[in-house]
């Protein structure tokens, strides 16, 4: 696939097929994340890659979020409760989880360098997935139960998960076209 058309067709997977992912492309989507650039190459990034009995103990674990989401009813509205409840409960049913953990820092220039490394890595993940005909998504995970995700995956105290990204083939349910926002870009001079 070429670049622009493999930015184009990239789009958050919500319902993913039962079919398994082959570690050899988990390892090419992970090597893509891996050249990512960043701050001062820190290369803060760890991913770890769940599937089978791991995955469905994750799966638990993150579904008990869903029990805090009447806190997060205000920003989604009532309309969107149900899938949010219904998504957070199964992830869709991909067959992968990449756990994105990194160095926990309270320094805000640390922290900002940090992140802006990790979505360059993320970003790169999931363009790299979109070119081998995976889906994923990007979760926006429940911050609620980051330290049972951490202790089920032994992420030491030093390290915090950032990010949670489903991932598999995607199902034969059309993803929802996402809205794009009008050109707003300035150009000076």
């Amino acid at each position: 696939m070429e670049f622009r058309d493999t930015v184009a067709a990239r789009h958050s997977i919500r319902d993913f097929a039962d079919a398994p992912v082959s570690r050899e492309v988990l390892a090419r989507v992970i090597d893509a994340a891996r050249l990512a650039p960043s701050s001062a190459n820190l290369q803060p990034w760890r991913f770890l890659v769940v599937q089978g009995e791991p995955r469905r103990r994750l799966g638990e674990v993150i579904a008990q979020s869903t029990i805090h989401l009447a806190e997060y009813m205000e920003m989604l509205g009532s309309q969107r409760y149900e899938a949010a409840v219904s998504w957070y409960s199964s992830l869709g049913n991909a067959p992968v989880l990449i756990m994105v953990s990194a160095p926990v820092t309270t320094v805000e220039f640390e922290s900002l360098n940090r992140n802006l490394s990790l979505g360059a890595a993320m970003e790169n993940l999931l363009l790299a997935a979109t070119d081998e005909g995976l889906g994923a998504c990007n979760v926006t995970f429940s911050h609620w139960v980051k330290d049972e995700l951490a202790k089920e995956l032994g992420i030491p105290d030093t390290d915090e998960i950032v990010s949670i990204i489903a991932l598999g083939v995607a199902s034969d349910v059309p993803p929802a076209s996402p809205e794009v926002k009008p050109d707003d870009t300035v150009w000076i001079g």
